[in-house]
């Protein structure tokens, strides 16, 4: 294998369905300590829903929830999105994170993720000739009376796969 391949996680083969893919996050260390659970993910891979419960566990010394925790929650999933939509024909990676908190989470929290079929077509248009595309996406975290808590974006380097 060259540099320029891609390399899956071995759970990766568990996770070609929507639900195996579900199944698969909410057992990944990574979220499930960090109290993420995912609550929905569509057949098609283009819309997720995403819930931060409230517990000891995740809140910070102020009893809200933890930043990080809120972060974890918006981490794989663009770039989860896009490599299913894409294809295998396709290296994706996140390059970039930023998170802005407007307000104190004193509830549990939930982000929803939905990737336009215009997005996917405007990433193969741009990435058609081998050349890589940067591109942000954004999510509102939101309480659950539906106030925003936080604002976060993903930078995520998309590029087509050499052939051969």
């Amino acid at each position: 294998m060259t540099d320029t391949i891609q390399r899956l996680h071995p759970v990766a083969r568990f996770t070609r369905t929507a639900r195996g893919m579900r199944l698969a996050a909410n057992a990944w260390p990574p979220l499930l300590f960090a109290g993420v659970r995912v609550e929905h993910i569509a057949a098609d891979f283009r819309h997720v829903r995403v819930r931060l419960a409230k517990s000891p566990l995740t809140a910070n010394y102020f009893g809200t929830q933890f930043g990080g925790s809120m972060f974890a929650m918006t981490d794989p999933f663009w770039m989860l999105m896009l490599t299913r939509n894409l294809g295998p024909g396709y290296t994706v990676w996140d390059r970039r994170g930023e998170i802005e908190f407007v307000r104190p989470g004193r509830t549990a929290l939930t982000t929803e993720f939905t990737l336009t079929a215009d997005a996917v077509g405007e990433i193969r248009a741009a990435t058609a000739d081998g050349e890589k595309a940067l591109r942000w996406f954004g999510n509102d975290i939101l309480d659950r009376d539906g106030a925003l808590v936080a604002r976060t974006r993903k930078q995520v380097y998309i590029r087509r796969k050499p052939a051969g």
